[in-house]
C-alpha cells in the first residue's frame, strides 16, 4: 500500500469515526437537486507526504494525474483564469458569462508586485529566491487576496504555499481552507508534489517533504458509501515517478515531462455527486 493510500484511510477513518456533523447546520454547498450538501468534518488535519521516498497518489481508486498537472500548470504557469485555457472540465460549473473563473487562482499569481529587486508576480519571486537566496524564511505565495474575493466565483481553497531550503533539500507546506476528502485530496496531493519536484529541479535542488494542512476536512453526507468502500481495499505498491531532467526553466514544463510507471489502482464504480 502506498503512503498516499495509508494517510487515506486514516484521515478518512478519522473523519467517520471521530468528526462533527453539520447535519441541521445552514450550509452553502448544495446537491444539484437543492438538497443541502452536509459534511462530517475534522479540523487541523496535517499530512506529510516524504517525495524523496515515494510519489504520493492514491492506489485506492485512480488519480487521473495528468488531468491534476494539466490544471496545475494552469494556475502556476498559465496564471490563467480562463476555462478555455485548461484542457478538462473541472472548473465548467464555477465560470461566469465571460468565461473566467473571476480573479481566483491563476490570477493572483500573476499579478506584479514591486520588491527592492524589481518588479515580480508570485510565482517567479518564488523562483528568484529559490536561487539566490534559498535560506530566505519569506518564500511563499498566497492567493488568498481580501481585496479580491468579491470578484472570485469561487473562493481559493488551496490558497498558500510555503517553500523552505533545508540542505540541498526543498520542503514545501500546502495551505487548504477547506477539502473534500473524496474528489479533491489526492488530485491536489498530486498536483502540489509535482509543483515541488518542478521547483527543485529549477533551482537545483533535490526534493523533500510536502506538508499538507487543512483546515476544514470533509467527506459530504452523499459521498460516505464510496468512501467506505474504498477503505476496504488493499492498496498497491506505489507507482515510479520521474521528471525530464532536461527541462530547467520552470515554463519549459509540460504536462508530458512528467511520467509515472507501474500505476496500479483499483476500479471506481461509483458516480461522484458535485456539490455546488
Amino acid at each position: 500500500m502506498s503512503r498516499a493510500d495509508e494517510l487515506y484511510r486514516q484521515t478518512c477513518l478519522d473523519i467517520l469515526n471521530n468528526g462533527f456533523s453539520d447535519e441541521g447546520q445552514a450550509v452553502r454547498p448544495h446537491w444539484a437537486d437543492g438538497t443541502p450538501a452536509h459534511t462530517i468534518k475534522k479540523f487541523g488535519v496535517v499530512n506529510r507526504y516524504d517525495l524523496s521516498e515515494e510519489f504520493p497518489i492514491m492506489t485506492l481508486r485512480r488519480t487521473y494525474w495528468k488531468s491534476a498537472v494539466d490544471e496545475l500548470l494552469w494556475i502556476w504557469q498559465k496564471k490563467s483564469n480562463r476555462i478555455a485555457d485548461l484542457g478538462s472540465h473541472v472548473w465548467d460549473e464555477w465560470a461566469g458569462e465571460d468565461g473566467t473563473i473571476g480573479k481566483a487562482y491563476g490570477y493572483q499569481l500573476g499579478i506584479k508586485h514591486q520588491y527592492k529587486e524589481g518588479m515580480f508576480d508570485q510565482v517567479d519571486r518564488v523562483i528568484f529566491d529559490l536561487k539566490n537566496n534559498p535560506a530566505s524564511r519569506r518564500i511563499l505565495t498566497n492567493i488568498y487576496n481580501f481585496e479580491d474575493l468579491h470578484e472570485m466565483n469561487l473562493y481559493p481553497c488551496a490558497y498558500s504555499m510555503t517553500f523552505n531550503v533545508t540542505g540541498n533539500q526543498l520542503n514545501a507546506i500546502l495551505n487548504q481552507r477547506s477539502q473534500d476528502m473524496l474528489t479533491a485530496n489526492n488530485w491536489n496531493v498530486v498536483q502540489y508534489a509535482v509543483l515541488t519536484h518542478m521547483m527543485a529541479q529549477v533551482a537545483g535542488l533535490e526534493v523533500g517533504e510536502l506538508v499538507h494542512v487543512i483546515a476544514d476536512c470533509h467527506i459530504y453526507d452523499r459521498h460516505i458509501p464510496a468512501v467506505k468502500a474504498m477503505l476496504d481495499r488493499e492498496g498497491y505498491d506505489a507507482p515510479t515517478f520521474t521528471v525530464d531532467k532536461s527541462v530547467t526553466d520552470f515554463y519549459a514544463f509540460t504536462k508530458d515531462s512528467f511520467k509515472l510507471e507501474n500505476y496500479k489502482f483499483h476500479p471506481f464504480e461509483f458516480e461522484i455527486p458535485m456539490a455546488i
